[in-house]
């Protein structure tokens, strides 16, 4: 290996420890966050379950210790994400029906190559019965999380939501008696050109400049360690830390899609960053998919002992025929 290529590891490894050790310095980490990330992407594409002591020593090398990562999966289980089934002496924690729902709705926003086509109709849920001040800030939070913009306190917006797949999240939640007060609509635009009453429902309806900035924090946080791999083509992450980074690559962009209404790009700012946050979290992943994956076959296990078996769809994630691969960075 010349002095060129021993250069471009180290670097490559800087950037990367960087990025680790600026999580494990966090002064508070959201394990129950991180440990939902955890199962959505490594833990659902085989088979949705797995061994507490599997999960454990997965999550060590993060500096999440054993009392931590059992008391944020006790209340996954008790906010019915996951449930225990017993194997003798141990236990397997395995999603419950709605908890899979929820990981799958996520899953098609996550590993998409791109945001959807934009059919120029906005989504509205109408609060049109009596709530409460306590079940209004429930429902506002919910919505919140699916990306909904608000443009005052009976009114919810969104792009191109899936109706009927956010009355089901909300269900999946808890929040089932809320749903007799709402009402979803669907609002036709005749107009075949954008109007200014587009741009400014989307500016009431969100904080752009907030989500922006954290897109660009992203960038700058991933954005060095995919250029050391682009540099050199020879460069290799060892499985262990190609897993650690994949799991926060897709933890930091899977809070960003929860913020993030999928605006069309017509109705986007010039130079959005969640453009170039999605390419570099897409070529990212799939330069760190395989080894990573290699790391949980001989790490992952059930209580029985035995390897759960890895779908063959999931190394299909983020297509290749991403418009937004051709993107200069």
């Amino acid at each position: 290996m010349g002095a060129t290529s021993c250069r471009g590891v180290t670097n490559l490894m800087q950037s990367i420890q960087r990025r680790l050790e600026a999580f494990r310095q966090q002064r508070r980490v959201h394990a129950s966050s991180l440990i939902i990330s955890v199962f959505g992407d490594a833990v659902l594409p085989r088979g949705g379950r797995i061994w507490l002591g599997s999960l454990i020593g997965l999550l060590e090398p993060l500096d999440l210790n054993e009392r931590l990562v059992r008391t944020s999966i006790f209340r996954l289980a008790k906010g019915e994400w996951v449930q225990a089934e017993t194997q003798g002496r141990r236990a397997d924690y395995v999603l419950t029906h709605s908890g899979r729902l929820r990981f799958e709705e996520a899953s098609r926003h996550i590993y998409a190559s791109y945001a959807p086509l934009w059919d120029r109709r906005w989504r509205l849920v109408l609060v049109v019965g009596e709530l409460g001040v306590r079940d209004r800030e429930r429902l506002r939070q919910a919505l919140s999380w699916q990306g909904f913009g608000i443009l005052n306190n009976d009114c919810f917006v969104h792009p191109s939501a899936d109706l009927v797949a956010a009355f089901d999240t909300m269900v999946a939640d808890g929040l089932s008696t809320l749903l007799e007060s709402l009402m979803p609509l669907l609002a036709a635009d005749s107009r075949s050109a954008l109007s200014a009453s587009d741009i400014d429902l989307v500016s009431r309806a969100w904080n752009l400049d907030t989500l922006a900035q954290a897109y660009s924090d992203f960038v700058a946080s991933y954005l060095p360690i995919l250029a050391e791999l682009r540099r050199d083509r020879f460069a290799q992450i060892d499985p262990q830390t190609a897993f650690m980074l994949r799991i926060l690559l897709i933890h930091d962009y899977r809070r960003l899609l929860l913020r993030d209404p999928e605006l069309p790009d017509v109705l986007l700012p010039l130079d959005w960053p969640g453009q170039t946050a999605r390419m570099v979290c897409r070529e990212l992943y799939r330069r760190l998919l395989e080894p990573s994956e290699r790391h949980l076959d001989e790490h992952i296990r059930l209580a029985d002992g035995t390897v759960p078996a890895l779908q063959a769809t999931t190394m299909e994630r983020f297509p290749s025929d991403d418009p937004l691969s051709e993107i200069s960075l």
